[in-house]
């Protein structure tokens, strides 16, 4: 079951917060019409893996918003859609006559999204909004990397990420509000507002007790031992939360004695012997590999792990049995994308159902069957440079659950 079936998705967003909130929608069953410039979305620069991973599903039409015939169609689909999605700068599509609030007048049961760096309103609201400078506002880059090194950037645009799982909530939410009141709403989302609500505890705490906190590595603020640690052919992270944890480590590495020893007995009392505990722990957990101490951690029940790049974590076997990875056939080759984590769910999880589309590949058929127009009006407009046509119209892949990587 697809439970967003009925969902029609007006999405004129681009590169990856946007698309990535649209795409949890289309997997979930919503049919997503992605609005592309003629040239096509700047991710599509991307790769055909990363542009998949968060336009799967979609149907890709190729729209100038620049013509007013272009903004026509944006129009006649606005009155069509339940969800439209955008992530210009503040008023950008005001001049064209579809920012969201004039798209909402045609459609009262429109939910409109606004995404953008600092949002509708505030000093900063004119702000380009890039998830690394909104890092750095928000804070989260003076809590990452080392205290004697220059902050660093989370590896991956967590922001942008965050953003689209944020969006994707409050369109969910307002989709069930519609059901009552039958009228849609908008809903203005931003990377700053993601950004300062991920500060969770080191926010609370300046708030509450005006401590601010500095970066530490990969060091825990408020309890030891939990730090990286070299084994004989490897790092493996030790994450030690209560002293009950701790004495299970101690019992775990043959050193009973250090669970007794006052220095270290309490959390408290590690915090300030910490390098001293460091020292002790780092001898002993060099002496063995990796494995042989994960296999004695999860028999003792002590929290750990290891670090692994990328490439490990994708291809450890758990990996595989929890099928975190998608595979679609794209002209004879098999791509790659990483699976939606909700598809667990036991009666309608989300589903793949197809690759990217090719740009303009769904712009007649959609024009056709939801705007109206003859293939003929089509044509004009295609000759016109007012939308751009694939040169055959794209047929969904087949997907498969699961690479068997």
């Amino acid at each position: 079951m697809s439970v967003l079936k009925d969902i029609r998705v007006l999405d004129i967003s681009r590169v990856l917060a946007g698309p990535n909130a649209t795409q949890i929608l289309a997997d979930f069953g919503a049919e997503v019409w992605k609005i592309e410039a003629l040239w096509g979305d700047e991710a599509r620069t991307w790769g055909k893996s990363s542009f998949a991973m968060i336009n799967r599903g979609k149907k890709s039409i190729a729209v100038n918003l620049a013509e007013p015939r272009g903004q026509d169609i944006i129009r006649a689909l606005a009155k069509k859609a339940d969800v439209a999605v955008e992530n210009y700068k503040v008023d950008n599509l005001k001049r064209f006559g579809i920012d969201l609030k004039s798209l909402m007048t045609l459609n009262e049961r429109l939910i409109a999204v606004s995404v953008t760096g600092f949002g509708q309103t505030g000093p900063n609201r004119d702000g380009l909004g890039y998830d690394m400078v909104l890092q750095a506002m928000t804070g989260l880059m003076s809590l990452t990397g080392d205290p004697d090194r220059p902050p660093a950037r989370v590896g991956v645009a967590i922001y942008d990420i965050m953003l689209g799982l944020n969006a994707a909530i409050g369109i969910l939410a307002a989709l069930y509000e519609r059901t009552s009141s039958g009228k849609g709403q908008h809903i203005d989302v931003s990377l700053f507002d993601v950004g300062m609500s991920s500060l969770l505890g080191v926010g609370t705490a300046y708030l509450n007790e005006g401590r601010v906190a500095m970066r530490q590595g990969s060091l825990h603020p408020t309890h030891v031992p939990v730090q990286p640690y070299q084994a004989s052919d490897g790092l493996i992270l030790v994450a030690v939360g209560t002293d009950e944890q701790f004495a299970r480590l101690c019992s775990a590495i043959g050193r009973e004695s250090f669970s007794t020893d006052p220095r270290f007995q309490t959390n408290a009392a590690r915090m300030t012997n910490r390098v001293i505990l460091e020292e002790l722990l780092s001898e002993v957990l060099g002496t063995k590999t990796r494995q042989e101490w994960l296999d004695v951690f999860m028999a003792e029940r002590v929290p750990a792990g290891p670090i692994y790049n990328v490439g490990e974590a994708l291809e450890h076997p758990h990996s595989k049995a929890r099928n975190v990875v998608w595979t679609f056939d794209d002209d004879g080759k098999p791509l790659h994308v990483l699976a939606n984590p909700l598809q667990h769910m036991s009666r309608t999880p989300p589903k793949p159902t197809s690759g990217a589309p090719r740009l303009g590949a769904d712009t007649l058929s959609v024009l056709m069957s939801q705007v109206g127009l003859t293939e003929e009006e089509i044509n004009i407009l295609a000759r016109d440079n007012v939308i751009g046509v694939a040169q055959t119209e794209g047929v969904p892949a087949e997907a498969s659950h699961g690479s068997g990587r």
